[in-house]
């Protein structure tokens, strides 16, 4: 029997994805297997090491990323995890289409609850 969860989670760029959860500090491996209740595997397409055997996986699902784990084993938080690689998932896409679309980021402030403000301009 499998332990294995998927969470859909809103992420299209595989890309973007491995740099925000490199940027997070984690080790990432690509197209590999994520570890789970006795030594049962799935692959990914990403995939987080963990020193307890229990990894943590991105695979593709349509036009997005499930995350996939043995959420027992894991010992994470799953909602603040997922919180926090969707935060900086969301903000480096904007980034990346503010300069797509010429924009310039003028100012950026990080709010005290945690949300991220960013004013752009552009000279027309």
């Amino acid at each position: 029997m499998s332990h294995f969860t998927t969470i859909k989670i809103a992420i299209k760029n595989g890309e973007i994805l491995q740099e925000v959860l490199q940027e997070c500090g984690y080790q990432v491996e690509c197209n590999t297997l994520v570890r789970g209740y006795q030594e049962k595997t799935t692959l990914a397409d990403y995939v987080i090491r963990q020193n307890n055997g229990y990894d943590l996986g991105f695979r593709r699902q349509g036009e997005n990323y499930e995350l996939i784990a043995d959420f027992w084993g894991a010992k994470i938080n799953q909602q603040q995890f997922i919180n926090q690689i969707s935060q900086k998932y969301a903000h480096k896409t904007l980034l990346q289409s503010i300069e797509e679309q010429g924009f310039n980021v003028e100012e950026e402030q990080i709010l005290e609850d945690g949300t991220v403000k960013v004013l752009v301009g552009r000279w027309v």
